[in-house]
């Protein structure tokens, strides 16, 4: 599993992905500098980021269900501390 998580935000948005959904692979992208100054834009530096993640818990969902799985796996975080993200969420294989 690949894990590029940095920050406290984007540790705890990888540790409670791993805990809901025991992703084969995931990577937690902190975009926020290229949102610097725009809405949403809290100054934390960690307010935008792309999920890209594996897991079989994916197996035979939507592309809609994969991201709903997400954000309830996320939970607070979505209301409180990001203000964007980007999911890529995936079966292994691709399905």
């Amino acid at each position: 599993m690949t894990d590029t998580a940095t920050g406290p935000v984007a540790a705890e948005i990888a540790a409670r992905l791993t805990a809901a959904l025991a992703p084969t692979a995931l990577e937690v992208v902190n975009d926020s500098a290229s949102h610097r100054g725009h809405m949403g834009d809290d100054g934390s530096g960690e307010s935008h980021f792309t999920v890209i993640i594996e897991s079989a818990a994916f197996d035979g969902k939507s592309r809609l269900e994969r991201q709903r799985m997400v954000n309830r796996a996320l939970g607070d975080i979505m209301v409180d501390r990001v203000h964007a993200m980007a999911i890529r969420a995936s079966a292994p294989g691709g399905r």
